[in-house]
Order: C-alpha cells, then sequence, then structure tokens
C-alpha cells in the first residue's frame, strides 16, 4: 500500500506493537508522528514527547502532529499498559491507572484528532486486545479497558462518520516480544499449539493491519474490530 503524502501519529511507539505499526506506517511512505512517554522514538519522522494520562497533553501531541506538515490523516493508539493482578486485592488506584493509560488516552487522542480532521476526515485506529472478548486471570482491569475502547471506537464511528472520519479496533492475540519464551514459556508453547497458524504475531502483522484500515482500500470500513489473532478465536473452548 502507498500511502506516500500522508502523516500518521502513532501514540505508544517505544513499545513493540507500537514501534511495529510506526515502522509499517514509514514502509508504505507515510510521514510518521512517533510518540512516547520521553519522546526517543526513531523511525525516520517526527518524535514527540507526550503524558498521554494528561488530557492537556494529547491535544498538544496531535496539534504538534498536524502542525508538523499541515495535515494528519491518521491516528494509531497504541499506547497501554499490562499489568498482571488479581481482582482480590485490586485497589481502585490500581485500576485507574490501567483505564487512564489504556482507555482515557485514546478517548483524549480521539477527540483532538477530530478537532484537526472535521473538515478533512480521516483514520483513527484503537490498539485493543482479543482480550477485550476473553479475559484473562489477572487481566479483569487490562481486559475491561479493551472492550471500552472497542465500544469507544465503535460510539465514535457511530457519531463522527459525517464528517469523514473512520474510527476502527485492531484486536491483537499474543504478540512476541524479546524474552517472551524465557519469561512465560508454558504459555508461548500453549499459544503455538492451539493457534491454527502455529506461531505467535509479530509487532509487523499488527502494523499491517493497522496499515491497511488507515488506507483508501478500507474507504467504507468503520467501528469494526479487526481481529489479528493467527485464528486462535477459532478454536473451540470445550
Amino acid at each position: 500500500m502507498d500511502l506516500t503524502g500522508t502523516v500518521t501519529l502513532v501514540t505508544g511507539a517505544s513499545g513493540g506493537i507500537g514501534a511495529g505499526v510506526a515502522r509499517r506506517f514509514a514502509a508504505a511512505g507515510a510521514s510518521v508522528v512517533a510518540h512516547s512517554f520521553r519522546g526517543e522514538v526513531d523511525v525516520g519522522g517526527l518524535a514527540v514527547a507526550a503524558d498521554l494520562t494528561d488530557e492537556d497533553e494529547c491535544f498538544r501531541l496531535v496539534r504538534e502532529a498536524a502542525a508538523w506538515q499541515g495535515r494528519l490523516d491518521a491516528v494509531v493508539n497504541c499506547a497501554g499498559v499490562q499489568p498482571v493482578r488479581e481482582l482480590a486485592g485490586m485497589s481502585a488506584a490500581e485500576w485507574r491507572d490501567v483505564v487512564d493509560t489504556n482507555v482515557l488516552s485514546a478517548f483524549s487522542c480521539t477527540q483532538a484528532a477530530v478537532e484537526v480532521m472535521r473538515s478533512t476526515g480521516g483514520s483513527v485506529t484503537h490498539i485493543a486486545s482479543i482480550e477485550g472478548s476473553h479475559p484473562a486471570h489477572g487481566h479483569a482491569h487490562y481486559s475491561a479497558s479493551k472492550a471500552a475502547l472497542i465500544m469507544h471506537a465503535r460510539s465514535a464511528a457511530l457519531e463522527y462518520g459525517r464528517f469523514g472520519i473512520r474510527v476502527n479496533t485492531v484486536s491483537p492475540g499474543l504478540v512476541d516480544r524479546p524474552g517472551l519464551d524465557r519469561d512465560w514459556p508454558e504459555g508461548v508453547e500453549r499459544w503455538r499449539a492451539a493457534a491454527p497458524l502455529g506461531r505467535l504475531g509479530t509487532p509487523e502483522d499488527i502494523g499491517d493491519a493497522c496499515v491497511f484500515l488507515a488506507s483508501p482500500m478500507a474507504a467504507w470500513i468503520t467501528g469494526h474490530d479487526l481481529v489479528v489473532d493467527g485464528g486462535i478465536g477459532a478454536r473451540p473452548t470445550w
């Protein structure tokens, strides 16, 4: 796909999935604004630091991205955290930390993007998860936040479609990262045995899905949750 001449903002671009998304947009020819908390990302575009738990910082980030080359065509909300904590004993502060990082950041960045895209149209994609519909032990706060992202995208698609703004989610399955085999060997083995395609995902797999949703090939797709999980959802659970 050729996205030459377009500008894409990727939040959380210092993380595994976020970095993969940024690389795939750059490979497709887009000019990439790569966000991270400290602004240390290098994808050959513009690196911007921002604390996305702060609403004003979200708006500043999006406005800076749009001002860079005078346009903003796509936003991919990758910023997020995935702590492990059982519900029993979880504090309200721990719950809020996950929700604020995973949901409120996407909410505020989307509002800011609409402010910029209202007259030109554009694409917003949230990185959700298959855990938005299939919970895992110790991930109640994470799963709830990802379910919220899916419904936020659908609601935003409904309200912003009249401006030519499309809003979708990508829900990854288990995505590989350095050290995952060492840190969770039994989980990785179970995934490989269960997934019809027999492997974990890569950050680039997720990036390709995001590039597609931001491209003209997805011009009539909005309010959709694109599951990218190697077919794990096709496995029977009984």
